[in-house]
């Protein structure tokens, strides 16, 4: 027995794989994992630590608002509700 090269063996292994088994694998949705720089995995790390903490944030805040019965209301500052009760006139 010469010895079968590595990827003659996985080929070998995969039409064996296939002979005895009707499972597949699921069809890959996303792209295939990537190598990334230890910059790149930081960044990206605190990217999502930010977002998962403003996340947190505004689930802690709805709770507390549920919790203390906070009607929360949309604040117009410069829309026509603040206006109302102005008049503007004319000094001349």
């Amino acid at each position: 027995g010469s010895p079968v090269p590595p990827e003659e063996r996985r080929l070998i292994d995969k039409k064996h794989l296939d002979d005895i088994t009707a499972a597949r694998l699921p069809p890959l949705h996303h792209s295939p994992a990537k190598l990334l720089s230890i910059e790149e995995s930081i960044a990206i790390q605190i990217q999502q630590k930010e977002a998962y903490e403003e996340m947190q944030a505004k689930l802690a805040a709805q709770k507390l608002a549920e919790r203390l019965n906070i009607k929360m209301l949309r604040f117009e500052p410069e829309g026509e509700a603040s206006m109302q009760y102005r008049e503007v006139r004319d000094e001349d």
